[in-house]
């Protein structure tokens, strides 16, 4: 019966995962923001996999599944810790999530609850032509704390699932599913 619930559970938990991602996606696409789209659409396969060896029961699919939690839970703390700027980490670089393409910042930024966009005339000479420079106020909620909160749910669904006790504990996984299936609980 263990086994059954925490399916089921995993499956809604994957389920939550996959919008969550979705929509984060989304908003890393607006804001070009390349290093976050690949992670994201990464973890979107991974989490498909996941649900396929859930419902499957495909236990090298769980464990695959398992495994990249931890490197999932590991960008989005470095996600947090960027946007936090913490340690030598800088959100004004364009190298990290951008790979140096382009000067594109968070989509949160400028678009952000309550934010005010003002062209800034004349813009610099550094300001490449095709960039409108700006300034931006009145935020009721800066955009790195929308970004931190995005990674904060990330890293919650992510330890939230069982999967990632399954490949510590094999042996514990084994005997729920054979227990579950003498007792009859599980079709």
């Amino acid at each position: 019966m263990g086994y059954c619930s925490g399916r089921c559970t995993l499956i809604f938990i994957c389920g939550m995962q996959l919008v969550c991602v979705l929509e984060r996606q989304i908003f890393d696409f607006l804001g070009y923001q390349w290093a976050p789209i690949l992670a994201n659409f990464v973890h979107i396969i991974i989490v498909i996999l996941g649900l396929f060896g859930t419902i499957q029961y495909r236990p090298r699919y769980i464990t695959g599944y398992a495994v990249w939690l931890v490197l999932w839970v590991t960008w989005n703390v470095f996600v947090i810790c960027f946007y936090l700027e913490a340690g030598d980490l800088s959100k004004e670089t364009d190298l990290i999530l951008t790979f140096n393409i382009s000067m594109h910042r968070s989509w949160w930024m400028e678009n952000g609850p309550g934010c005010m966009v003002t062209s800034v005339t004349p813009a610099p000479d550094w300001a490449p032509e095709d960039h409108r420079y700006i300034t931006v106020s009145g935020c009721f909620l800066e955009y790195q704390y929308i970004e931190v909160a995005h990674s904060s749910l990330q890293i919650v669904l992510a330890v939230s699932v069982d999967s990632p006790l399954l490949l510590v504990f094999p042996e514990l996984f084994h005997c729920c599913v054979y227990s579950a299936h003498a007792a009859g609980t599980c079709g």
